[in-house]
């Protein structure tokens, strides 16, 4: 593993200095995991596509006000469940936006029609029928939770997830990728890893690239998940994610990451975080940049 100022040395890696980094890379991957590629069958229940934040990228989330704004219900989650269980599937991915009752009306009619208090509440719910009537396994990302959140939906998860995205507080300035986002400041997503350290819950985070951020940034995220792990143990899996321009968002004009940002950025986690913590890139990485 390196430190911060050894990272920092790569921000400019182009040509012999990029390859030589990966290569770097690759031995420490092949070392721990070999050259074998795993993953995980999923079956996607986004079970609401409201949210109390907006972020400048984001394309998930649905305005109250549209007309495609929904929960799922108990029988779309079950039934959506069993048709990926029939498909091969060996887990049920839980996505949603963050406690989008605490900034809508919508969301909390919704809510009180299902029956529940809080979205929390009914994605708990959500989990145990999914545990109940397939052989599925839940993860559930539902973004910056207090250990309580955490504590309470333990029992009916495998593991969970929530992306980092970025550890700078630039990021939440007017103009940037998550001004207006009481989920994204990074105390509460650090507080979120830590919590869910302490509760011993398997858990996959990571950072979002080209959104703003510096490469000091990017660098100085990736060794507070690297010191949160090796205080707790507890991340399987760092995902290095790039942003994508979106029509419709308010970065839709913003530039990308290029294919040699994303690979240097990789290779950079690759050397910083822990040997044992797997890496997801994107799928067909290449693929995005012809």
């Amino acid at each position: 593993m390196i430190h911060i100022a050894d990272a920092n040395r790569y921000k400019n890696a182009t040509g012999p200095d990029l390859y030589a980094l990966c290569e770097q890379a690759s031995a420490v991957r092949d070392a721990q995991w070999g050259k074998q590629v795993t993953y995980s069958p999923k079956v996607f229940l986004p079970l609401t596509n409201m949210c109390r934040d907006t972020c400048g990228y984001c394309t998930f989330v649905q305005n109250p006000d549209s007309p495609t704004a929904n929960y799922m219900t108990p029988e779309q989650v079950l039934a959506v469940a069993k048709q990926g269980e029939a498909a091969g599937c060996t887990e049920a991915l839980f996505s949603l936006g963050e406690k989008p009752e605490q900034r809508h009306l919508k969301a909390r009619e919704w809510l009180e029609h299902l029956g529940y208090a809080s979205t929390l509440d009914y994605l708990q719910s959500q989990c145990e029928q999914v545990l109940e009537h397939t052989r599925l396994l839940p993860h559930i990302n539902a973004g910056a939770l207090t250990k309580s959140e955490l504590a309470s939906l333990k029992p009916y998860a495998a593991s969970m997830g929530m992306m980092l995205e970025n550890s700078s507080i630039n990021l939440m300035k007017p103009g940037q990728a998550h001004y207006g986002c009481p989920d994204k400041t990074p105390k509460r997503r650090t507080a979120t890893l830590e919590a869910a350290g302490e509760l011993g819950i398997a858990f996959t985070t990571g950072l979002l690239i080209g959104i703003g951020e510096s490469w000091e940034d990017r660098v100085e995220s990736l060794v507070l998940i690297r010191d949160i792990h090796q205080t707790y143990g507890h991340i399987q899996e760092v995902i290095i994610q790039n942003f994508r321009a979106k029509p419709g968002t308010a970065m839709a004009d913003a530039p990308e990451p290029s294919y040699e940002d994303m690979l240097k950025t990789l290779a950079v986690a690759r050397l910083i975080l822990d040997p044992t913590i797997s890496i997801q890139a994107p799928p067909n990485l290449q693929e995005h940049y012809r």
